[in-house]
């Protein structure tokens, strides 16, 4: 099992409290905010606002708290986030890219640096590991969308860069240029995709043992829980094993 999506798999499966929950739409708010403030607050011509707000309704996040973080962003008061990417090594060499949305620069950095510290990993310069991953555009898709090969030739028709299907659903790569292009192509013919987004893709995986995994795990769970912190990503495979367990 590889990366990142994983690990968000083992939370959906565990279920989230009110309390996470609660962070989590926070956190969507904070992206939706951001998003329509940096352009029109009108999610059919502002592909980064209308990946929020796509992220945010596969979420369940009610449609009242998508329109008042897209208000928000038109006041005079909304507050002014900065984005910054942080990058180190978690236990067993794995590399780690963590996106942040923060209106206090030195208290992000601080709390970044401190749960690398008590999790076993080393933040490290920008550009440090990020060069072991691609940043590209993802589509996704729900595998009852279309067949295998019905999603292939129309990704490659709308210019798409590669396409993974399988039971889980179907993702298709972009570059981030052509993103937004793409998505609204296989939206005409599927429907709305459950996640619009640019990540970062590791070229690469590296395979740790359940020991090294398992702080992997909790190093980025606790990058979660930070209330600035918006995405994490890692490049390590771990057991089906240790998937298991921390998923029971």
């Amino acid at each position: 099992m590889a990366g990142h999506s994983q690990f968000k798999n083992i939370m959906h499966k565990k279920g989230r409290a009110d309390k996470a929950r609660s962070k989590l739409f926070s956190k969507l708010a904070r992206e939706i905010t951001v998003a329509a403030k940096l352009g029109l607050p009108d999610p059919a011509h502002n592909p980064r606002l209308r990946a929020a707000v796509l992220a945010a309704r596969s979420e369940n996040m009610p449609k009242e708290n998508i329109e008042r973080a897209i208000r928000k962003s038109q006041g005079g008061d909304a507050e002014t986030y900065d984005e910054i990417r942080y990058e180190g090594y978690a236990p067993g060499g794995v590399a780690i890219i963590v996106e942040a949305l923060t209106d206090n620069r030195n208290r992000t950095a601080g709390e970044v640096r401190a749960i690398f510290s008590k999790n076993g990993g080393t933040l490290a310069e920008t550009g440090a590991v990020s060069y072991l991953f691609s940043h590209v555009g993802i589509v996704e898709f729900d595998a009852k969308a279309a067949s295998a090969d019905a999603m292939l030739e129309a990704a490659i028709e709308a210019g798409a860069e590669d396409v993974v299907s399988g039971n889980d659903g179907h993702q298709v790569y972009t570059t981030p240029e052509t993103l937004n292009d793409v998505a609204r192509a296989l939206e005409s013919k599927f429907g709305e995709p459950r996640k619009t987004a640019l990540i970062w893709k590791p070229q690469n995986t590296v395979a740790v043992d359940d020991e090294a995994g398992e702080k992997v795990l909790k190093l980025i769970d606790a990058l979660d829980e930070s209330d600035d912190v918006q995405n994490v990503y890692a490049n390590f495979e771990i057991s089906e094993a240790l998937l298991q367990k921390m998923s029971g």
